[in-house]
């Protein structure tokens, strides 16, 4: 794949409200309310909305899928643990796009890429009615070549890659450390289209590193959240949105 081709198509933005609903919890009140920054962000053009429902709702709860899966027009990705329950959430409500992530009771946000390879067997008889069911399904994961050839294995239909390591190193002032991150992002997403899997990115984008992703023509979806949700706090939801699809389409250019 040749870094001048022509992109594959419109860079999508998503906007995960996880944390509208960490705040609201905080409280342990109905406010701010997740339902409602998702109907702000589907108005001012995101292109879908993407929330974690974890094993101890520690902030999207039942009710808000519920209230999302009524309420959206535009697409839902749910990201859940490769658990039976959430299995049996994701059969019953049957959102456009189903994300597999790992999860740890402990960790203050998804910490790393799921291990795919090592787990391939149980995960493809997991995914397997999901798909039935009409799902896509999505494996978020490290920029590993490993990993992905295992997530096209067992019949993924996308991978989202991890933009930690990248974007973290960024923020730190890690230079050299975020240009080999970048530059394995690069090259996995090149080799995941190259097997006919539709490649997205997220964890931890920002303005500042928002550009170089966004300008690998093979990734067709960014999904960021707690940067725009703390950004909004300033500037407002709409505003923080603008921005980010700003720079999403000057790199696109």
């Amino acid at each position: 794949m040749q870094s001048g081709m022509k992109p594959l198509g419109k860079l999508r933005l998503g906007i995960n409200i996880d944390h509208v609903a960490t705040v609201r919890n905080a409280r342990g009140g109905d406010y701010p309310d997740p339902l409602r920054a998702a109907k702000m962000a589907q108005e001012a053009g995101a292109d879908g909305i993407t929330a974690h429902l974890r094993e101890d709702r520690r902030h999207i709860s039942d009710a808000d899928i519920d209230g999302l899966m009524e309420m959206l027009t535009v697409p839902l990705n749910f990201e859940m643990a490769a658990t039976a329950e959430m299995q049996a959430i994701a059969l019953r409500h049957k959102p456009h796009a189903v994300c597999i992530v790992p999860e740890k009771r402990e960790e203050l946000t998804t910490e790393g890429g799921l291990e795919v390879a090592r787990e391939e067997n149980k995960l493809a008889h997991f995914i397997a009615p999901i798909r039935e069911a009409g799902c896509r399904v999505s494996i978020f994961i490290a920029a590993d070549m490993r990993q992905i050839e295992a997530a096209h294995r067992i019949g993924a239909d996308i991978v989202e890659i991890h933009a930690g390591p990248y974007c973290d190193a960024f923020s730190e002032g890690h230079y050299d450390v975020a240009n080999d991150e970048l530059a394995k992002i690069k090259e996995m997403a090149a080799f995941g289209h190259s097997l006919g899997l539709e490649m997205h990115a997220g964890h931890g984008i920002t303005y500042d590193t928002v550009k170089p992703i966004a300008a690998l023509p093979e990734v067709m979806e960014l999904n960021i959240g707690h940067f725009i949700i703390g950004e909004a706090i300033f500037i407002g939801l709409t505003p923080a949105m603008a921005q980010m699809r700003r720079l999403m389409d000057e790199a696109r250019a």
